[in-house]
């Protein structure tokens, strides 16, 4: 029917599940967000986040994060970080770019209204930043279907909820480097390997105050050491924020 994309129904329904649970137990659930990666080359894929999720007593896609108030916005803002990182086309249904309470209705309008308030205007322009950087960063879209346009950095940091991955253009000439922290705590002097030497910037931090975060960021200039890591030659000592993904590019030297 000259369908060139497939619903990764997996990907949604895994992701969603990881989201919902409290970060305590998420350890145990590692698998949720990393199974995904193991299949996603396989097809051109979408990652929907369509009207079946909010609706039928689901709720909205904030009412389905784990946590308070706080937690709910945190979590959503690092499941847009991660899912805009991540490979496959983005489908996100209305109303969750600006992190609707209710679940949809289709006899009311969306609750344009909410964007008067902080932390909904904080993921709306979390959002904006994001399909920015999306359009404007060759490595995040070039190879999206081709695995040679991924790499894992740390794929296995269960006990820190701590999820990172390398994202290449097709000439290897730019890359993104993408380290999700899904634990309610920060964590200081995380060591990341990192692709090559030199300097990073964060290019997208989801707990920034812009966003409605808590602030928790790392310096303009990241240095990178000479430490051997995750199979790397070289590595960098992160701040991550909590239920955070920042997005990593290099530094202009």
């Amino acid at each position: 029917l000259s369908f060139h994309y497939k619903w990764s129904l997996g990907w949604m329904h895994d992701t969603l599940d990881y989201f919902a649970k409290d970060p305590v137990h998420r350890k145990w659930h590692h698998n949720g967000l990393t199974f995904g990666l193991m299949y996603i080359f396989s097809e051109q894929f979408f990652l929907p986040l369509s009207h079946d999720e909010v609706v039928h007593g689901k709720g909205s896609l904030l009412q389905r994060m784990a946590g308070d108030d706080w937690q709910k916005f945190a979590n959503l803002r690092a499941l847009f970080g991660w899912m805009w990182a991540h490979p496959g086309k983005k489908l996100l249904f209305m109303g969750g770019e600006f992190a609707q309470r209710a679940e949809w209705n289709h006899d009311l309008s969306l609750d344009w209204h909410l964007l008067g308030s902080g932390m909904h205007a904080g993921v709306s322009a979390l959002m904006r930043d994001l399909n920015g950087a999306l359009r404007d960063e060759p490595a995040l879209y070039e190879l999206d279907g081709d695995s040679r346009g991924f790499q894992w950095l740390q794929a296995d940091a269960a006990d820190a909820n701590v999820f990172a991955f390398v994202r290449w253009s097709e000439d290897r000439k730019r890359h993104a480097v993408c380290v999700a922290n899904l634990s309610p705590v920060p964590h200081y002097g995380y060591r990341i390997g990192m692709p090559q030497t030199g300097s990073y910037k964060e290019l997208i931090n989801s707990d920034a105050a812009a966003y409605g975060g808590s602030g928790v960021t790392n310096p303009e200039r990241i240095a990178v050491e000479a430490t051997p890591w995750d199979g790397q030659e070289q590595s960098a000592q992160l701040t991550l924020p909590p239920l955070g993904t920042i997005w990593l590019v290099p530094g202009e030297e």
